[in-house]
């Protein structure tokens, strides 16, 4: 069973690519982001909670987010699952491998998207006048999501890399172009 983390910092293109790796693998695909946003627009407690972080451009706490990944696996266990935006933090990348033993699976790869800053900035800004993404349309606050994710996150790549499971892609050129370089690193984890 494949379970793959798609990795790099907002703006890589990580949830485009998911979507789309789901499809061809036949897998789950969850994004935390995704999860998250819809409680905020349901206006559920979790939403309430997670408003604050998001509109600075932080990260949600390890033991909401991991909860509601938990609560994604104890229904979705009877097939592997592709994983955008999770874990952000080597302790959650601890608790997940710890989560996956207990049902019997594992990490089979987590893939970088690798994207130049300036890039990112670039791509958010756009996604944000097509979406009306309040978290998608400061500069700042992208430019704070990046310094975040190299502080916080990035750092779960040697959590992996220590595993023999990290690989890095280029994320730059067409979607197709992206796309077979991921499918190529996912071809030799199955």
């Amino acid at each position: 069973m494949l379970n793959i983390i798609l990795f790099g910092a907002p703006g890589c293109g990580k949830g485009t690519q998911a979507k789309r790796l789901a499809e061809r693998y036949d897998l789950y695909h969850i994004s935390t982001g995704e999860v998250i946003r819809s409680e905020i627009a349901r206006g559920t407690e979790l939403g309430k909670s997670m408003e604050g972080y998001i509109s600075r451009g932080e990260l949600a706490p390890d033991s909401i987010v991991v909860e509601m990944v938990r609560d994604y696996m104890r229904t979705h266990a009877d097939k592997g699952c592709i994983f955008d935006g999770f874990p952000r933090t080597t302790a959650q990348a601890e608790i997940f491998d710890t989560m996956l033993d207990e049902i019997g699976a594992k990490v089979s790869t987590m893939i970088f998207m690798d994207v130049p800053e300036e890039e990112l900035v670039k791509r958010i800004l756009l996604r944000g006048k097509e979406s009306g993404r309040a978290d998608d349309a400061s500069e700042e606050v992208i430019r704070n999501r990046i310094e975040v994710y190299r502080q916080q996150t990035a750092i779960v790549a040697d959590y992996y890399t220590k595993q023999g499971k990290y690989s890095e892609v280029n994320g730059l050129g067409t979607m197709d172009e992206v796309f077979d370089r991921l499918s190529e690193v996912i071809n030799k984890a199955e």
